[in-house]
């Protein structure tokens, strides 16, 4: 019973743990958050003291083949997270946390106090410093334009691009109308194309017929 309590507080401690690292995912309002990490690193921490000590008595006995399939599990439970839309990866970093803190349940499940506790420490300092805005930790975020010009003499199209800061188009069709030949160009920019500056570009360059934000696709 003596033994049994201690693995009890070290699911405890676990749940700590966890608790911390999904306060601080909470308060940047993140998909997984308290209720997450918290579940994971404790169910980390209680499958890491069944494998470890519930088959001690057993002739082929090995901690490490129960315990091993956490990684694989929370694997897929990151998975779920993970999701592409607007031409980007979005809860990658979320899955990846998930995935650290089962490391930090199985540490306290193990009994390695310190260790546990110092890599929680660690994660939820690494998250701290890189949301700090800061160039060297911001990823850029591209905008998809779809372009309607008028083609003129083949000089317009690297008007646009130029426009825009890019090398060439993504996406460039051609038709003709009305006796002039149109493109519809689609191109991929660092730049915050905003409502005003399209409103800009329209009234400056009269060979761009309309321009549209691709956010949604």
């Amino acid at each position: 019973m003596a033994e049994e309590a201690i693995y009890l507080v070290r699911i405890l401690y676990a749940v700590a743990l966890g608790f911390a690292i999904g306060f601080e995912r909470k308060l940047r309002f993140k998909e997984a958050g308290i209720r997450t990490h918290t579940i994971v690193c404790a169910g980390s921490a209680l499958i890491m003291v069944v494998s470890k000590y519930a088959f001690s008595d057993s002739p082929d006995f090995d901690a490490s083949r129960v315990a091993a399939q956490i990684v694989s599990g929370i694997g897929f439970l990151g998975a779920g997270m993970i999701i592409y839309r607007r031409q980007a990866v979005h809860g990658l970093t979320t899955a990846a946390g998930v995935w650290a803190t089962a490391g930090v349940g199985m540490a306290a499940g193990g009994g390695l106090y310190l260790v546990s506790a110092g890599a929680t420490v660690i994660l939820i300092a690494v998250q701290c410093i890189l949301h700090l805005k800061c160039k060297l930790f911001t990823t850029k975020k591209y905008t998809r334009i779809r372009v309607c010009f008028d083609a003129g003499n083949g000089e317009n199209s690297g008007k646009v691009t130029e426009i825009f800061g890019v090398e060439h188009f993504s996406k460039l069709n051609a038709e003709r109308k009305d006796g002039k030949v149109l493109c519809t160009g689609t191109v991929t920019t660092t730049k915050d194309v905003s409502a005003t500056m399209i409103a800009e570009l329209l009234t400056e360059h009269d060979f761009i017929r309309s321009i549209e934000r691709c956010d949604d696709e």
